[in-house]
């Protein structure tokens, strides 16, 4: 079995890691976390802008990539099947191209507490996660004060 967590690396990525470690322990399931680094709609890629500003892209994807493997790692010695994915693209989109890969039987990913209208006009990607995957989501909630 294949669990894909997505993680954001918020204040809400405790509350995903928790729910992740729990299924993938009772389960016995492969877990895979991946974080998406969405693409700057003015900088896309490394071939274009001044040096500064292809320093501070890749410092930012460094760090979110080092962020990830330590939640992997973290988990690994917990005794658990765990692999960190650092993908670029659009969020809802590549967390469903990545489960679809990698044959998830599952995806988890956190909601985060967001006001009716905004959510009505801008949606959010855990909605659209939910509403174009062809994989159960378990969407967890963000705790009372996390969000």
């Amino acid at each position: 079995m294949k669990l894909l967590a997505a993680l954001d690396l918020s204040r809400t990525t405790p509350d995903v890691l928790r729910e992740a470690r729990n299924w993938a322990r009772r389960l016995s399931a492969e877990l895979f976390l991946i974080h998406v680094a969405e693409p700057d709609p003015d900088f896309i890629g490394y071939g274009a802008g001044p040096e500064s500003v292809r320093l501070a892209v890749a410092h930012k994807f460094q760090r979110a990539h080092q962020q990830i493997e330590a939640l992997a790692v973290e988990l690994r010695q917990d005794g658990l099947n765990a692999t960190a994915l650092l993908v670029q693209g659009p969020t809802a989109e590549t967390i469903l191209r990545e489960a679809d890969k990698l044959s998830a039987d599952a995806i988890i990913m956190g909601t985060r507490a967001r006001s009716a209208v905004r959510e009505l006009f801008v949606g959010s990607v855990s909605k659209e996660v939910l509403h174009k995957s062809t994989h159960p989501v378990l969407l967890v909630p963000p705790l009372v004060g996390s969000a």
